[in-house]
């Protein structure tokens, strides 16, 4: 490991690591999230006809999938959205430059960093990936005007290790979905309570166990030779602040847009639906209250209809992906829910399953499955049915199944590109450059998972 970092700084920009390599052959070779989806789609219907369906019921059953979560999808749109529009509001970015001038030392630097991000990401996984560049970038400058060694790119690499903490947050895609009446595997599962999987001892033990050592890992590694923010000329521009510039309005119209009188009808209107949602009707949190939860806040936060529009504008392009993908994600999900090929995987995982081997075997296969597809709740629609039905055949909970599965779900995230590139384009700076130390982290992560996951109560 520590030949590993040495490496890292002193790679030149003609040099090429074996991170760098592994980088790009992993790019070069892991195919987009439509694409795999279209592998898992002729791998499945291949193995339902090997399996003694006939070609008309494999026909219905990719049918009876394909446009089975409409609902969800315009769900987790408005998630990917809202947390886009959240995480524009001054709020936020006044909050993280106010924080970052706290710290004293490097230990302080780190520990406040990581506990901001993982906390913004156990509320909403959006916004901790929203916040993550920004608070790597502004800590960082704080701490080279201070005088504090601090190593950005690998600051970086940590909070973008804290974001880790959504799974077992309250943005958790697949418990949130498991929690909503009427979901896809509602006659497998049944309802599944947020108290029995993201609130369960569990989990609670995993984000406080897995943090901590993350703040602990971030400070022991810290390289010996600090590149301070100064030295990436691009990241450090996103350090200045920008103020807002509107345009006075010019008619009576614009005007009402930017009244925030006229938007208090709509806060009024949101807190009412959920009193009747949490107190009135005693429901759980779900899908549709997170979103209105969301919603309010960023109607709040914006003040006026006109910022909040703005915001909006710019919001929409992050949740293109998702629009087409998931209904794919359900027809690959069909397959294996309405042939026999998924009673098959769930044998042949439960044959070489025990209590005690289950959870690694489920993180195992999330993770390659993560590789692939880079979104939690397609994943839960591909696994879930195998995932629960193999779970419970070996004697564990379904949501045992669920919260295993979700380690190798993250560890997807931690270890292919996709998400490295996404936070390295906001924070303008290559993502080979931090990818190598972002590894140390994947690795705490499932270690720490199948730990917890495999002795501790859920």
């Amino acid at each position: 490991m520590a030949q590993t970092l040495e490496r890292l700084e002193g790679a030149t920009p003609t040099s090429e690591s074996w991170l760098d390599r592994f980088a790009r052959i992993m790019g070069r070779f892991v195919p987009d999230a439509i694409t795999a989806s279209i592998i898992f789609m002729l791998i499945l219907a291949g193995m339902a006809l090997m399996l003694g369906n006939s070609p008309a019921k494999v026909m219905d059953a990719y049918s009876q999938g394909l446009w089975s979560l409409l609902a969800f999808t315009m769900q987790m749109t408005l998630i990917i959205t809202l947390s886009s529009v959240l995480g524009a509001t001054p709020f936020f970015r006044k909050m993280i430059m106010t924080l970052s001038r706290l710290p004293k030392t490097t230990t302080q630097v780190v520990a406040l960093a990581v506990l901001i991000v993982a906390v913004a990401s156990y509320f909403y996984w959006g916004l901790g990936i929203a916040l993550c560049p920004l608070v790597a970038i502004h800590f960082s400058r704080e701490a080279e005007r201070k005088g504090i060694p601090v190593d950005f790119l690998f600051l970086l690499a940590a909070v973008w290790g804290a974001n880790a903490c959504w799974q077992y947050g309250l943005s958790s895609s697949a418990a949130l979905l498991m929690a909503t009446p009427g979901h896809f595997l509602e006659k497998t599962t049944g309802l599944m309570p947020l108290s029995t999987t993201i609130w369960a001892p569990a989990s609670i033990l995993m984000e406080v166990a897995y943090i901590s050592l993350v703040m602990i890992v971030g400070r022991v590694l810290m390289p010996k030779t600090c590149r301070p923010l100064s030295n990436f000329p691009d990241a450090y521009k996103l350090a200045e602040e920008l103020p807002m510039v509107e345009t006075p309005p010019q008619n009576l119209s614009e005007r009402m847009e930017r009244n925030s009188l006229i938007l208090s009808v709509l806060w009024l209107a949101l807190l009412g639906w959920l009193y009747n949602h949490f107190f009135v009707k005693r429901l759980s949190l779900d899908i549709n209250a997170l979103n209105t939860i969301l919603l309010f806040l960023c109607l709040l936060l914006h003040r006026n209809i006109h910022r909040f529009t703005e915001a909006l504008k710019h919001a929409v392009l992050s949740c293109w992906p998702v629009i087409v993908m998931y209904h794919l994600y359900a027809g690959v999900a069909g397959l294996i829910q309405h042939t026999s090929v998924g009673e098959f995987l769930a044998g042949m995982i439960a044959v070489v399953s025990t209590p005690y081997t289950f959870p690694i075997i489920a993180a195992i296969s999330g993770t390659i499955v993560a590789v692939f597809v880079p979104s939690s709740g397609g994943q839960w629609v591909i696994q879930g049915f195998v995932t629960s039905k193999a779970a419970a055949t070996v004697g564990l909970t379904m949501q045992r199944g669920l919260l295993a599965l979700s380690v190798g779900d993250h560890m997807g995230n931690l270890t292919a590109p996709f998400w490295y590139m996404v936070v390295a384009g906001i924070t303008r700076v290559n993502f080979r450059e931090f990818y190598g130390y972002g590894l140390i982290y994947a690795a705490l992560w499932f270690v720490v998972g199948v730990i917890v996951f495999t002795f501790a109560p859920c």
